[in-house]
């Protein structure tokens, strides 16, 4: 079968992330354990607009892309597909649009940018994400329930039910910097508690977001268009490729700490780097990307 043949499937989406569990119950066991195989499989990463790609929002153009050619994708990719994966399995599925925040605004940005999926497992409420990257990625969906400490790897997160708006915040660990170069660099996040996003329950169709993924990917302000990003979640934390900047951050929770070990690359080691570290195959040349916007691990 070519990568353009045959129709999207389970089957294959499943080996891509190396589920082999029971799809005997549609419970929280099991959407935890698609939900953490999806991060710890396909990265989140915006490599298509540094490559002269088009980013589209067509779920079998989406499919052939993560689940065929070796490749990740931002939200509109990575998240679409997995409410995809998740109504097909049966799970009561329902798309929302969160407004990302803005540090330097200290406020929510005030288009949807980025899409997530709200599922319904025995009369609760939980947030499913598998595409935000970097530290502020959760690894199992969030309880929606409001002020609810929810410790996980990277740190803890919480859903907070302002009335108008639920905001996710987090946090963070105190980062320890390896390497004394970079102990300065704009990259490094701070020991601190700061939003993520905000969001109602208004359900969402795709082509709500129709707009604003190609806005992200074509205009000159835009994050994507500054930074090109590839982040993958290990074991023991993350791995990200910003730019020409390479780190590996392992969480160590019982020390109060993350641990981040970061180095400058060349443009000859993008493309191993890519494929060993992120198990990422370009068919196009990447053309890294570090301009000064505000943009932290």
């Amino acid at each position: 079968m070519s990568q353009s043949e045959g129709k999207m499937n389970l089957e294959e989406y499943f080996k891509r992330i190396g589920f082999h569990g029971s799809l005997d119950k549609l419970d929280l066991a099991t959407l935890k354990l698609i939900h953490k195989q999806h991060v710890m499989s396909i990265p989140f990463e915006n490599l298509s607009i540094h490559c002269g790609e088009e980013i589209i929002m067509d779920l079998e153009v989406i499919f052939n892309k993560i689940v065929r050619s070796s490749r990740g994708g931002w939200c509109f990719e990575n998240n679409f597909l997995f409410g995809w994966v998740l109504r097909e399995m049966g799970y009561d599925t329902t798309t929302l649009g969160s407004r990302v925040f803005n540090s330097i605004l200290n406020d929510f940005g005030v288009a949807e940018s980025h899409l997530i999926n709200k599922v319904i497992i025995d009369g609760k409420a939980y947030i499913a994400d598998v595409s935000f990257g970097v530290s502020s990625q959760v690894w199992e969906p969030l309880e929606l329930i409001s002020a609810k400490d929810q410790p996980q790897s990277a740190g803890v997160f919480r859903l907070i039910d302002k009335g108008d708006i639920w905001v996710l915040e987090k946090t963070s660990r105190k980062p320890e910097v390896l390497n004394p170069d970079f102990a300065k660099s704009s990259l490094v996040y701070k020991k601190e508690t700061k939003p993520i996003y905000g969001f109602t329950l208004k359900p969402r169709e795709a082509h709500h977001f129709f707009e604003i993924n190609r806005t992200l990917q074509t205009d000159p302000s835009s994050l994507f268009t500054n930074k090109s990003i590839c982040s993958l979640q290990t074991p023991t934390g993350f791995r990200a490729l910003i730019g020409w900047t390479y780190s590996e951050t392992i969480f160590k929770p019982e020390e109060g700490v993350d641990v981040l070990d970061m180095r400058n690359i060349t443009d000859d080691e993008i493309e191993q780097i890519l494929r060993d570290k992120f198990n990422v195959k370009m068919q196009n040349k990447v053309k890294p990307v570090s301009n000064k916007v505000s943009y932290t691990l």
